[in-house]
């Protein structure tokens, strides 16, 4: 070797460091990395990804081809099971890839869009017969993911040996069942999860791998479809609403195999008609081999056949790990907990209970059960659930340990209170779910609520509803869903009263001038059941005659104080014939009168004469008249207009209490039905379709939330202790009173933001609303936002959160480390301010999202600012909102902190520092949305 030579550094100039500098920036790196590494960075890319790199250059071309070479575990879907794979394959493409990948074992994802059922010759398609040849084509194929039923079916019968991979879901399923929907399982097939929806399977038989076995709307065509069933490794067996064989005697196989199941800890069967008392013999014979003994989960719905010895010996078998059970409303009965009780069991795992169970395919299909039946499914019609408050006392003192409780349409449940004892305290539930338990008293069920010491949620759906008008006045015991009155509930034997039907009927001539007895009432209607209606009926209109007359009397002895245009004595109309109780007779029939909560649409009309006013500019425009006098000059035209309507108390009592039929013209006021909560770990009430009329929170400390969607009759809000209380949610409640509930909100102590979300189903003055809650002694900075999409958009409901704690947070921070001036808003500072803006700086901004118009009116601070920022380092563009999306995008702009958003706004601190304006530490945004003013409401899936 000759000598080596001296290295020479030579010196560069300026230039020649700038031609170094640009060679780098151009330089490829990646052809410098060595085929290893590139390997090993292909492990976290897509395989599409994978295959573009092919074509970039010689180097990554052969990288891709020896990661091809060694590759065993391939996904075809980048772990998104959900969706489809790469379109684009063809029989010969496809082949070619597996071709490159010699070595795969476990091929995922392969989840076509569509494939052909054959070859058609000269034809290039995606078919089943060249999946079949390319997956053939891999040696060492083990498994594949797939949810394709004709593509898995020829697996199975062409290439027994390959496991299905993962959960088999199709993807077509429907009701009816589809009759292109087929699927033979042969015996023995390699798969673990099955998922079944909308699918014709001829029968289920041995398959001793299966662990999860799911079928919803599963036809099953053979006579006899579970005579070879025999799933020992069964975890989950799952059947709702199949399609099977009718004969009882046909599901002992079933029942049976199940019972083989060792491990078995998920049994869920709806609407399967299995022989009444298998399940007991079944469970008396395999109980000691440890058949059921491991079941977490038990659910049982609308099984015609079913017994309670049948749900009690699995309840007995499983206590050990019980979880959850559902509960038919067939089986919802005192004699289930009352034997489980006697069998003094402990049930140390229990947690959820959900009695009257009905599957939610049966509550929301329009279907009616014969339509149903002429589908293949079991006949079978539920009947509500008759448990009584002894049984749920019974519930608790089975189950000491259950935390989440929902019951479905229970009629004969009364006295919640009653559920609690000594030994039933329901010291742990923390979630109830009430459904259409109508005869629930609502002053009992708010005391069992104050007894609860860990409930954080309550739901109540189609609960406490208003009786319908007239029903008080005749003792009819409205909304039991039993259709029969409280008297008779309390008194079955009312033979007794056929003696009394004169001596009654007297009664009722002389008390026409009284109000009339609670006991009178209630055997003015046991008689209206029995032979002596006609006479009732006859003697109910000669009432009504006089009620007529008695109301024009009120009306002229208080003509000293109704105005002139008022003062005339209300016509009557006589109809010429009316089926009446007692079947076709003449009858006196008066006006209707009016009050202000009546049901009339008419009336409600007439006092909603208000607009919806949305300014066409960036400002909000007042009449002088308005900035002089602080009122708009739209409210005080209609306080005008409603001085010509004065409302009488006395003739609004007279015609409540004179009224004596359900079918009388009378309008009545809404029945008041007052929800008191009082609970020191309550965090949220949901309610949907109740009667409620008033809720109080009168000690909730920890309450968080209140939703209320389509309670018709639900008008106020009072706050007494709720302190963290910060989501208001009233969707589609007809006769709320908003500015009663608003103020009550803004009224409660500055401790944390408050979001309103309204969706009134009445027109708005928008003016007036926005006056009152500017001008109004409330210490938040207030956000009005009016959103006119329809159907409903939820970006900027959904978005707001995010961007008013932001604004709070700034605040927040400049009041406590930058000692900036904190706003007040006491009575000197309403006087300081009488008009226009009140103190605030009052803004507008306008926009449209989604093709639909939104209205902010607001004094937020420093939002106009960071709206109109540029995006900096921080901003982050994996979200799909935008300022042409939404109202304001924090992440696009990196606005991800209050200190971030603070450096963006430092000069508008600076000015607001010198003008000495306070801000203050607590924000409150209401989001009005106003598509249902109309009066009709318009569906949404988001409530």
């Amino acid at each position: 070797m000759g000598p080596r030579k001296k290295s020479v550094k030579t010196c560069l100039m300026n230039n020649d460091i700038v031609e170094e500098t640009v060679s780098d920036e151009m330089k490829d790196y990646m052809n410098q990395l060595s085929h290893e590494v590139l390997c090993h960075i292909f492990r976290y890319l897509p395989l599409q990804d994978i295959m573009c790199m092919e074509c970039l250059s010689r180097k990554l071309k052969e990288a891709v081809t020896l990661y091809l070479r060694v590759v065993r575990v391939v996904d075809l879907c980048a772990g998104r099971w959900w969706e489809y794979m790469p379109s684009g394959f063809t029989d010969s493409s496809f082949l070619t890839l597996l071709k490159k990948m010699p070595d795969v074992e476990q091929l995922y994802g392969l989840h076509p869009r569509y494939l052909e059922r054959r070859r058609v010759r000269g034809h290039e398609a995606f078919s089943i017969p060249g999946v079949l040849e390319a997956l053939q084509a891999c040696p060492n194929l083990v498994g594949v993911e797939t949810s394709h039923l004709e593509l898995v079916e020829s697996i199975w019968t062409y290439m027994p040996h390959v496991h299905i991979l993962g959960k088999f879901r199709n993807r077509n399923g429907a009701f009816p069942i589809p009759p292109e929907n087929k699927l033979k399982i042969p015996i023995g097939a390699k798969i673990q999860t099955l998922h079944l929806v909308g699918v014709n399977v001829p029968e289920i038989p041995c398959i001793p791998m299966l662990r999860h076995l799911y079928m919803k709307w599963v036809r099953l065509t053979k006579p006899q479809p579970f005579k070879d069933f025999l799933c020992i490794s069964l975890r989950t067996f799952v059947m709702r609403n199949c399609a099977g064989p009718t004969n009882s005697l046909k599901y002992v196989p079933l029942v049976t195999g199940l019972a083989s199941a060792r491990n078995l800890e998920h049994l869920e069967m709806v609407r399967v008609p299995f022989l009444g008392g298998l399940i007991q013999h079944v469970v008396e014979d395999s109980w000691r081999s440890g058949g059921f003994r491991n079941l977490h989960t038990i659910v049982l719905g609308a099984c015609k056949n079913a017994l309670e010895v049948d749900l009690g010996y699995l309840i007995i078998t499983a206590a050990r790990r019980l979880h959850e059970v559902r509960i038919q409303p067939s089986l919802t009965k005192d004699g289930v907990f009352s034997a489980l009780k006697m069998a003094e069991l402990e049930f140390p795992q229990f947690e959820t209970l959900h009695l009257g169970y009905v599957d939610e395919f049966l509550l929301q299909s329009r279907m009616a059960n014969a339509d149903l039946v002429k589908y293949g499914l079991a006949d079978v019609v539920e009947n509500p659930g008759i448990i009584t408050d002894i049984g749920m006392k019974a519930v608790n003192e089975v189950f000491s340990c259950i935390k989440y409780l929902a019951i479905y349409n229970c009629p004969h449940l009364h006295n919640p209170y009653n559920w609690i004892s000594d030994h039933s305290r329901w010291t742990r539930l923390v979630d109830i779910n009430l459904v259409r338990c109508h005869a629930l008293k609502l002053d009992s069920f708010g005391q069992f609520i104050e007894l609860l010491p860990s409930l954080e949620f309550i739901s109540l759906d189609q609960m406490f509803r208003e009786p319908p008008k007239g029903c008080a006045r005749v003792g009819l015991s409205a909304g039991t869903g039993i259709g029969v009155s409280s008297a008779l509930v309390s008194n079955q034997n009312s033979n007794n009263d056929n003696d009394n039907n004169a001596q009654n009927n007297a009664n009722i001539h002389d008390n026409n001038h009284h109000h009339p007895d609670d006991s009178d009432e209630e055997n003015d209607f046991r008689q209206d059941l029995q032979p002596g209606e006609q006479q009732f009926a006859a003697d109910a209109l000669n009432e009504m005659e006089d009620m007529v007359q008695e109301d024009g009397e009120v009306v002229a002895e208080s003509g000293h104080e109704t105005p002139a245009h008022s003062q005339a004595v209300i016509p009557v109309d006589v109809d010429e014939e009316q089926a009446g109780p007692s079947g076709l007779q003449r009858v006196v029939k008066p006006t209707p009168i009016t009050v202000h909560d009546s049901e009339s649409d008419d009336e409600e009309d007439s006092l909603e004469l208000q607009e919806v006013w949305i300014p066409k500019n960036g400002t909000r425009r007042y009449s002088e008249r308005e900035e002089k006098t602080g009122e708009p000059v739209q409210s005080r035209e209609l306080s005008e207009v409603a001085k010509t309507k004065p409302r009488h108390s006395v003739k609004r009592k007279r015609t409540a209490d004179k009224s004596t039929s359900t079918s009388d013209p009378v309008i009545e006021d809404d029945h008041v039905q007052v929800l008191v909560l009082k609970s020191k770990n309550l965090v949220g009430v949901t309610m949907t379709n109740c009667g409620i009329t008033d809720l109080v929170l009168k000690d909730c400390p920890k309450m968080m939330f209140i939703h209320a969607t389509r309670c018709r009759v639900l008008k106020h809000l009072k706050v007494e202790n709720a302190p963290i209380v910060n989501r208001f949610d009233y969707a589609q409640c007809k006769k709320l009173n908003m500015d009663q509930v608003l103020d009550q909100i803004l009224r409660m102590p500055p401790e944390r933001n408050r979001i309103i979300y309204l969706r009134p189903m009445q027109q708005v003055d928008t003016l007036t609303l926005e006056q009152k809650l500017f001008s109004g002694p409330y210490p938040y900075h207030i956000c009005i936002i009016h959103e006119f999409s329809n159907p409903p958009n939820v970006r900027n409901k959904v978005r707001i959160r995010s961007w008013m704690d932001t604004i709070a947070n700034i605040n927040q921070e400049l009041i406590k480390y930058e000692f900036f001036p904190e706003a007040t808003r006491t009575e000197d500072d309403l006087k300081k301010y009488p008009r226009y803006p009140w103190g605030r700086d009052i803004y507008t901004l306008e926009g449209v999202v989604d093709g639909a118009p939104y209205s902010l009116i607001s004094d937020f601070p420093w939002l106009r600012s960071l709206r109109a920022a540029e995006p900096n380092s921080f901003a982050r563009y994996d979200f799909e909102d935008d300022e042409e999306s939404t109202i304001y995008a924090p992440r696009r702009k990196g606005q991800l902190s209050a200190d971030i958003c603070m450096e963006t706004i430092g000069e508008e601190i600076s000015e607001m520092r010198q003008m000495k304006k306070g801000v203050f530490q607590r924000v409150v945004a209401i989001f009005i949305h106003y598509c249902d003013v109309n009066g009709e409401p318009v569906e949404d899936d988001y409530i």
